[in-house]
């Protein structure tokens, strides 16, 4: 199996706070992958540490063809991962359309100073058209519902045209129609030989929708194919009694 993301001691703290502790694990190639844990576990912290979002006390992260110098490893991040955050964290205030939220997404491959032209353009309003929104390209971004606003932010991730994915939460407020439509659309970018990764809450669907399985709680309890690693054993360790049915596999709590 190959690796696009490893990580080694990877140990985060925010003030006195731990957030990770000596977290050893990789996100494999290809593959669509659930990062689980209840709240507070660290999972929101993991995809920032990748992301050089957070600074790291101890440890290592190697992302596959981010070599050379510095500014290489940031040009490469820029370019070859799409990120989609959480919804909570973002500024739907700001004045800004749909279209040019998702032009965003073309920065990471144009040169310096260099604006986006018609070809970016036209990307952009690809990536709205796959995820139904372009009949709002000209709407402001907080006039969005919240599974609308997400599919404009993974419609944003897909304009990189990144070779990896890192969503947290993106089924966070949505409906099932639109929980589907992301679905689909991440298992199309695995079939495409895009490597996926992303924090997730609904235990019941981890089966169904991935090929594999991290669960953390600060500290790394298990990671493997799904169908070895995701078991009633390594959910209660993760977990513990409290807030856990484990045969129905329900979480009553939210990552942070």
């Amino acid at each position: 199996m190959e690796t696009a993301i490893k990580t080694h001691g990877l140990t985060v703290s925010y003030g006195v706070n731990m957030a990770l502790w000596n977290v050893s694990t990789q996100i494999p190639a290809q593959q669509i992958s659930a990062i689980i844990g209840p709240n507070g576990a660290g999972k929101s912290t993991l995809l920032k540490a990748i992301l050089g979002m957070v600074p790291t006390l101890s440890g290592e992260i190697e992302v596959t063809g981010a070599g050379g110098t510095a500014a290489k490893q940031h040009q490469f991040l820029a370019s070859q991962i799409g990120y989609v955050p959480q919804r909570n964290s973002v500024d739907w205030d700001f004045p800004i359309t749909v279209l040019d939220l998702v032009l965003m997404g073309t920065y990471g491959r144009l040169k310096w100073f260099q604006r986006p032209g018609e070809k970016e353009r036209a990307d952009a309003y690809a990536a709205l058209t796959e995820v139904q929104m372009q009949e709002f390209a000209g709407r402001q971004i907080g006039q969005l519902s919240g599974g609308q606003q997400q599919r404009v932010f993974l419609a944003r991730a897909f304009v990189q045209q990144a070779s990896i994915y890192l969503l947290d939460e993106p089924f966070a407020g949505v409906d099932a129609t639109t929980e589907k439509m992301i679905v689909d659309i991440l298992h199309g970018l695995r079939d495409a030989g895009k490597t996926v990764s992303l924090v997730h809450h609904d235990l019941t669907t981890v089966s169904r929708y991935f090929d594999h399985v991290i669960l953390l709680n600060k500290q790394l309890v298990a990671s493997g194919p799904t169908r070895s690693t995701f078991t009633s054993e390594h959910i209660q360790a993760t977990y513990g009694v409290h807030g856990m049915q484990i045969g129905g596999f329900s979480e009553d709590a939210t990552d942070a």
